[in-house]
């Protein structure tokens, strides 16, 4: 047992953590991190990064579905060895992991192998299986704890049947039949991998629509090509019942008539939220504050405990690592006292879903925009209009702005389609520049790309279209 004192101690080493960190350390301070599981967080053991990695390989096999439209001949049939589809997520994940524990070292910063606990005013107490392993201390101390999957009752997962995101990541044979509850990114990107490796998907979402915090026009494209794929989806429904045999679930569904029926699939997948994850780290007795699992916190990340701050999922909306990652930052550079430092603008963090095809967005939809009283134009370009979308052969998908119609910024951009999660940075750097149309109309985009079509959405939002 050992007592060390730092300046900065970061309690979660997920995205939002490690680079609150890494951050901590460039600006002199003496920092700690203390992990309970794994270096990387969440996010690149088990969320976004290995998650991609599986969404590639379901990529690729339906590439080679469609061979012959490049013109290749694939001789027998195509199998699909899902042990090593997971093996490479699971390596892909582990160097990530690897790169980390680098960071950490290459930066200075101490890193603890336990459960951190808040105890009392500057300290944190470390253990491992209940063992104490140090007491540390720090003038600040910034918490990034995370999240983990919400449960419901009466359909809480077994790790067998009944899947979270975790066990979904590490099938060992892929089901024949598929049952996802929530249509949320996490969701249809697990719905998409599986039915694109052709498993039978039926996804229910109790809201009126899938993915639906995107704009209502590419919620409805999205359910359309998720259709066309043999998805079969049941919208304003609830599973009120898991009925669980040796290797199979019988799931009751409800829709908003009242109306119940029955469907059997080999497994289940809960995607229906995230709670944080604010037990065991010595909230009781501070101030600190939770609103529905979540810290409350002001807009530098300060709680209401002296000397006590949180970022991530472990606060509020939106729960992405590069939300977190950004808080972090944000947070030590208003601790070490920089004068250029501004409360993060959550318009501008774009939000990405990485099934077939691809949902991306910033800002406002067109709905919210008029709801908050905004006169609005709107820009639309489809993909089947694109030279390179065609080249591709992914001819399908809309690029979407939203602008006020009396001053020209630029409200919200909203996309479907091929590699729309790269491209939607670039409307994410044009809102945090606070462009105009004007300034859209003016860059110059290079052709052929799939970019070409963010400027002449922007064009057809003003009725300047050039090649629609």
């Amino acid at each position: 047992m050992s007592d060390s004192q730092f300046d900065v101690i970061v309690v979660g080493s997920g995205p939002g953590g490690y680079t609150t960190a890494i951050r901590a350390s460039q600006l002199g301070f003496k920092t700690a991190i203390i992990e309970r599981e794994h270096l990387g967080g969440i996010c690149l053991n088990w969320g976004c990064i290995p998650t991609k990695a599986l969404l590639r390989s379901a990529e690729i096999y339906s590439h080679i579905q469609h061979a012959d439209a490049f013109g290749f001949k694939v001789e027998g049939k195509v199998t699909i060895d899902a042990a090593k589809v997971v093996e490479r997520s699971r390596k892909v994940a582990g160097q990530l992991s690897g790169g980390v524990k680098f960071l950490m070292k290459k930066h200075k910063i101490t890193v603890f192998d336990g459960q951190g606990t808040l105890n009392g005013p500057g300290k944190v107490k470390v253990t491992k299986d209940g063992k104490p392993v140090a007491d540390l201390a720090a003038k600040h101390i910034i918490l990034a704890t995370g999240a983990r999957a919400r449960s419901l009752p009466g359909l809480e997962p077994d790790g067998k049947l009944v899947w979270t995101y975790k066990e979904a990541m590490i099938p060992k044979a892929l089901p024949k039949s598929l049952l996802v509850i929530g249509s949320g990114a996490i969701g249809i990107e697990f719905a998409s991998f599986y039915r694109t490796l052709g498993c039978e998907v039926t996804v229910v979402e109790v809201m009126d629509r899938v993915l639906p915090v995107e704009d209502e026009e590419i919620s409805a494209l999205a359910k359309k090509a998720f259709e066309k794929q043999g998805m079969k989806i049941h919208l304003g429904t609830t599973v009120t019942a898991l009925n669980k045999a040796a290797d199979s679930v019988t799931a009751t569904l409800k829709d908003k008539a009242g109306k119940e029926t029955s469907l059997t699939v080999e497994r289940v997948i809960l995607a229906v939220g995230i709670v944080g994850n604010v037990e065991n780290i010595g909230l009781e007795g501070t101030k600190i504050k939770v609103d529905r699992t979540h810290i409350v916190v002001d807009e530098y990340s300060r709680t209401a405990e002296p000397g006590i701050y949180a970022i991530g999922d472990l606060t509020g909306p939106p729960w992405l690592a590069h939300k977190a990652g950004h808080e972090g930052v944000i947070c030590v550079e208003k601790i070490a006292g920089l004068k250029d430092v501004h409360p993060l603008d959550t318009s501008n963090i774009p939000g990405c879903t990485y099934c077939t095809p691809q949902v991306a967005s910033v800002g406002l939809t067109e709905a919210a925009a008029k709801a908050k009283g905004h006169e609005v134009k709107v820009g639309r370009y489809p993909f089947l209009a694109n030279g390179k979308a065609i080249a591709l052969g992914e001819p399908e998908g809309l690029v979407k702005t939203v602008f006020d119609a009396k001053t020209g910024e630029l409200l919200g951009a909203h996309m479907i389609g091929a590699e729309v999660t790269e491209m939607i940075q670039g409307f994410g750097i044009a809102k945090t520049l606070e462009t105009t149309e004007t300034d859209l109309m003016h860059a110059i985009f290079p052709h052929p790309t799939l970019s070409e079509m963010m400027h002449e959405s922007v064009l057809d939002a003003y009725g300047k279209a050039l090649n629609y």
